[in-house]
């Protein structure tokens, strides 16, 4: 069995255009930010270096965890996944509270595209896991931090 860790090819997508941007446009930018706060003299005392090189920090770190999370990746294309009404890698799944009603949408991504703003859920997160395997009509119950949660899957979607 393939141990690398999954990514939906919308998700690779998105990340690769991330480190393009990083690359092209970040960097340079906060290089320039750099050498510019250099000219101003004292570098023990200057604020504006000192955060372009944290900034700089950030932006390296980025770019690495990106380009390893993309190369080590198993890009699955989930348009070509059809499972049926079954819960699996890169399903649109819509729950309903069981207790109010509610209803909540989730596709379940790879860890590096994971999004919650935009309701892209880890496939290791304890929500996706609970509804891995399961299909339309069954009741799932996730343990969250702020207690127990019980919802019915309405639809199963790949896109």
């Amino acid at each position: 069995m393939d141990q690398r860790p999954p990514l939906t090819q919308a998700g690779a997508e998105r990340l690769r255009a991330e480190l393009e941007k990083l690359k092209k446009q970040d960097r340079p930018q906060v290089i320039a930010a750099i050498a510019e706060a250099r000219a101003h003299g004292d570098l023990k005392e200057n604020a504006e270096y000192h955060a372009a090189r944290e900034q700089q920090g950030f932006i390296e770190a980025r770019i690495k965890e990106l380009e390893s999370g993309i190369s080590n990746a198993r890009i699955i294309d989930t348009g070509k996944l059809n499972a049926g009404d079954k819960v699996v890698f890169g399903a649109s799944v819509t729950l309903a509270d069981v207790d109010s009603g509610d209803e909540v949408s989730y596709t379940i991504v790879g860890d590096l595209e994971s999004d919650i703003r935009n309701n892209h859920i880890s496939i290791s997160s304890p929500v996706a896991r609970a509804l891995i395997g399961k299909q339309v009509g069954d009741e799932v119950t996730v343990r969250a931090p702020g207690g127990e949660k019980t919802y019915e899957i309405v639809a199963v979607a790949y896109h």
